[in-house]
């Protein structure tokens, strides 16, 4: 028993000391890469887009299908400029479906808009025949198209230096470019992007391992734009910006440190109840509970989660629900004692009975949660991904950290000042 405590007490000393690290403004980067409190929109500004579906030529069996494939085309249109923690969601202005879009740190949005709603449509022409009278020359689509593509990069010519986007079809895509290329041995093939003619460079032999490079007057971020433009893939349905608005934040920086300041002082008459109330058990509970909230801001910056209003909300209610975990603990403590147990007996059959009524509260909580995450979007979402991992944590800290500094109390005879 005393070498599983030792094991026991090592370990939260560890995490405690990881976390810490975790949550210093100043801490270690990983890998090159800064762990930062990610804010959302109302925190620290941002852009806020909607756009208007057009659904006309949907089947109606369809409608929650296109607006899903329009979300998840403008999510890996965001993504891939780089744009972090954006919100997409659907909604509806009046009859006509929506899709709503923050970006979150983004006041110059030019290049996100034209991104979000251009279609990039590739398609490969051949020479035509029948339409090449005297020297000019036709062209006629393959079956090849941008639906056939499965990748496309950004390299560098060896010989040039210039930037080209290279192309590397799905299985599909390979059979059909390899039978053109066999077919227009010795002519040009086309590459045409939204109606426009990229290159047209002459096929000098079949090509059958999938693969193609679009050369012409890139400069390094067309080029990069362009392959962004290619892998996000064509909208399902044709969208139409309806609103466009900077957002300022909601809440100052003085306003934010107020914030804080007030949550402080809230944390800190919790432990000075916990300790006038529980005396040497509160005091162990309000250590367990800043090791609570090391833990939980470090999930927050490690995962990372976008804090909004809500989810800070959520934050501070699973602390709440943290504290009450040891008060039924404590309480149950207290009943055995005035049974005339040893404060060992007590605190083992304290947090064995209480143990039930811990379990069902955060599970009922817990569910909550999923529900709301689950049926909700946006700040709603937050503040059910804020509480649940604050419930988690919440249980690991009053089960396992708090019993455990009771427990060495316990092993170093420290029976008269163990009784809460």
């Amino acid at each position: 028993m005393r070498r599983n405590l030792f094991i026991s007490i090592v370990l939260i000393f560890i995490l405690t000391v990881l976390a810490g690290l975790v949550v210093w403004p100043k801490g270690p980067n990983f890998f090159g890469h800064e762990i930062k409190v990610h804010e959302g929109l109302d925190l620290q500004g941002g852009s806020h887009l909607v756009y208007e579906l057009d659904l006309s030529k949907a089947e109606k069996k369809d409608t929650d299908t296109s607006i899903q494939g329009v979300i998840n085309v403008i999510d890996r249109r965001i993504n891939a400029l780089g744009v972090s923690e954006p919100v997409i969601q659907s909604s509806s202005i009046g009859s006509s479906k929506s899709v709503i879009i923050e970006l979150p740190g983004i006041t110059n949005i030019d290049e996100a808009i034209n991104l979000i709603g251009k279609t990039a449509q590739l398609e490969f022409w051949e020479q035509s025949a029948a339409a090449t009278t005297g020297s000019q020359l036709g062209w006629a689509p393959t079956k090849l198209t941008g639906a056939d593509l499965k990748r496309a990069d950004v390299q560098f010519n060896q010989q040039s230096g210039n930037p080209e986007v290279t192309l590397q079809f799905n299985s599909d895509g390979q059979k059909l470019f390899a039978e053109i290329t066999k077919k227009n041995l010795q002519k040009p093939v086309a590459i045409i992007l939204d109606n426009q003619i990229i290159s047209a460079p002459t096929v000098q032999s079949a090509i059958e391992d999938g693969n193609a490079v679009i050369s012409g007057d890139f400069n390094i971020q067309e080029a990069k734009k362009l392959a962004i433009e290619l892998n996000a893939g064509a909208l399902p349905v044709p969208i139409k910006l309806v609103e466009q608005r900077t957002v300022g934040a909601t809440l100052g920086a003085e306003s934010v440190k107020e914030s804080l300041m007030a949550g402080l002082i809230g944390i800190i008459l919790i432990m000075i109840f916990m300790i006038t109330y529980y005396k040497f058990p509160g005091f162990i509970a309000a250590i367990a509970l800043m090791i609570y909230i090391l833990i939980v801001i470090s999930i927050f910056k490690l995962i990372p989660v976008v804090l909004t209003l809500a989810g800070i909300a959520g934050f501070i209610l699973s602390i709440g629900m943290a504290v009450d975990a040891n008060v039924l603990v404590f309480e149950r403590m207290k009943e055995e004692l005035k049974d005339g147990k040893t404060v060992g007996a007590a605190l083992d059959e304290g947090f064995k009975r209480a143990w039930s009524s811990i379990r069902d509260s955060n599970v009922s909580s817990l569910i909550t949660c999923l529900i709301l995450y689950y049926s909700t979007t946006g700040i709603v979402r937050g503040f059910a991904v804020t509480l649940a991992i604050g419930i988690l944590v919440s249980m690991f800290t009053a089960i396992t950290i708090t019993r455990s500094f009771l427990r060495l109390a316990v092993t170093t005879r420290l029976e008269r000042i163990m009784r809460p």
